[in-house]
């Protein structure tokens, strides 16, 4: 299977281009590449598609910043309350590229194309599909470390009871629609820059269905739908991270007349934890240690995302220092290993001492161990964490 080519790449573009940017090399390819222009090229089909696919995330601020950060890999996840993804990443047909980016050719294309097999000529009547909704998750450290199942409640169009979402009063209560003939579409024929083009159109009568209702569902009204709710069940993989999106395929919103649901997106927002800092998939804490700990060492507890354990601070221990913690991170979301857990070092140094407590320092300061000063280089605790990992 041969490797995806980077989507800046595929449209000629730099990764800092803007939306219209963008736009324009998309319309460029597209007419280039297009079937009608290029009849029975199946090399110039497949960049018109992957054009399209390019198109689809960049063109989504989202889905580019998904893409800018994963890469390809971050297009590519299972659909469905079962696995992470929702994210575009190949699977365009010539029928989908057409209805969803038809409009960036000012109409010449955007209704359909004639000669090319597969096209919606061939398809036979058009389906409608339901909006898709979005919803927002809150995640603890916990739960994202294990994974969950999340059980939400979402108020939605639903098929209507009644008729079953047809919006008809039975099923005879139809006729064949007189605009398009019962085909769903309505054909004409446009001068364009390539010459004569015979293009196609959602039939405005019927919407695609190729009939009309004649006696409509006094419940709906002949929408097919109504407002409703349904528990949806989803489950969330281990890993994730605030922005990310699932996708429930088919439990969005019910499409009128009997059509295909939309999706539910699921979008991820992570709780703050008090003493745990996420860093990809690592987890950072500060440690705040007393001063007779780190001169003498010792045993302290610690927080990790699987509760509480202790580690031993060895005598000497200054501030800055970082200890880690293997494998006490969160797992990759793509099941690239588990991070780690770092735990940064600081001396807690009391700010007022009793009159006792001053003499007894005052001893310790004409002892010779406490009257050497090894030489610490003046770095932050982010420089001692980078020289950690060299």
């Amino acid at each position: 299977m041969a490797e995806k080519r980077d989507y800046y790449e595929v449209l000629g573009v730099e990764r800092n281009a803007n939306a219209d940017e963008i736009k324009k090399a998309y319309r460029k390819a597209a007419i280039k590449y297009h079937p009608d222009k290029n009849p029975g090229d199946k090399e110039a089909e497949e960049k018109f598609k992957e054009a399209a696919e390019a198109y689809d995330v960049l063109s989504n601020p989202e889905k580019r910043a998904r893409y800018d950060q994963y890469g390809h890999a971050g297009m590519n996840g299972a659909a469905g309350a079962g696995g992470f993804g929702g994210f575009s990443g190949g699977g365009f047909s010539m029928e989908d590229i057409f209805s969803q980016f038809g409009d960036i050719f000012g109409g010449h294309f955007g209704g359909g194309f004639s000669n090319f097999s597969g096209g919606r000529t061939q398809r036979g009547q058009r389906v409608s599909k339901g909006s898709d909704l979005r919803v927002r998750v809150k995640l603890t450290l916990a739960e994202i470390a294990k994974g969950t199942t999340k059980k939400l409640k979402i108020t939605k169009y639903i098929a209507c009871d009644k008729c079953g979402g047809t919006g008809a009063k039975d099923p005879n209560a139809y006729s064949t629609c007189s605009t398009c003939k019962g085909s769903g579409y309505v054909t004409r024929v446009e001068n364009t820059f390539f010459g004569r083009m015979q293009t196609q159109s959602v039939c405005p009568t019927c919407g695609g269905s190729g009939k009309v209702i004649t006696s409509k569902c006094d419940k709906c009204g002949g929408e097919g739908i109504v407002r409703g709710e349904e528990i949806v069940e989803v489950r969330i993989p281990a890993g994730v991270g605030s922005g990310m999106v699932l996708t429930v395929a088919g439990k969005g919103n019910a499409a009128r007349q009997g059509g295909v649901n939309g999706d539910l997106l699921v979008v991820i927002d992570e709780e703050q934890n008090p003493e745990l800092v996420r860093d990809g998939n690592d987890l950072i804490h500060n440690l705040n240690i007393t001063v007779t700990t780190a001169l003498l060492g010792g045993s302290v507890e610690i927080p990790t995302v699987d509760g509480r354990v202790k580690i031993k601070i060895e005598p000497g221990t200054h501030a800055g220092k970082v200890l880690r913690l293997r494998g006490k991170g969160l797992p990759d979301v793509n099941g690239y290993g588990t991070g780690d857990l770092l735990v940064v070092v600081d001396i807690t140094i009391p700010s007022k001492l009793t009159s006792e407590e001053k003499r007894l320092v005052e001893q310790l300061a004409q002892q010779p161990s406490f009257q050497r000063a090894e030489s610490v280089k003046n770095q932050n605790i982010f420089e001692r964490m980078k020289n950690f990992f060299q």
